[in-house]
């Protein structure tokens, strides 16, 4: 049982998996998407799927620091939909608020430079956001 994690940008998708007996997330890779030509990179997802043999989806929603829901939280809401209709895989969207602020404090503590920090942010993030989700499971 492999669970898959998605930090989901409005240029890129930050990924990362579980390992098989759901207990710590891995950064994979991040992939490059087009939100306004519906590019969503759901051919490298459907990849990954198939590799890890992923059998569920948790997708960070950014609420605003009050709960509410914005357009940022709103778009992330629409693109899990899009992968529930794409690949007929439970999707959970898990609140990530604060998980990007993590992820560059542990690259920042780790001495990573600014220009390769860029790089990985969304990959860790996705780690950061999958990780809590399996936490809170454990």
């Amino acid at each position: 049982m492999r669970i898959l994690g998605l930090d989901v940008g409005t240029k890129t998708v930050g990924v990362a998996v579980s390992d098989e007996m759901g207990w710590t997330a891995q950064g994979l890779e991040t992939i490059q998407i087009n939100e306004e030509k519906q590019e969503f990179g759901f051919k490298r997802l459907e990849e990954i799927i198939k590799e890890y043999n992923v059998d569920s989806i948790v997708v960070g929603f950014p609420k605003n620091m009050n709960g509410t829901i914005g357009p940022r939280g709103e778009a992330c809401q629409k693109y899990a939909d899009l992968l529930v209709d794409t690949f007929q895989l439970p999707v959970q969207l898990w609140d990530e608020r604060l998980s990007t602020m993590a992820a560059e404090r542990i690259l920042i503590s780790a001495d990573v430079s600014r220009k390769k920090r860029k790089k990985v942010i969304d990959k860790l993030a996705a780690s950061v956001i999958l990780q809590n989700y399996l936490d809170s499971k454990n």
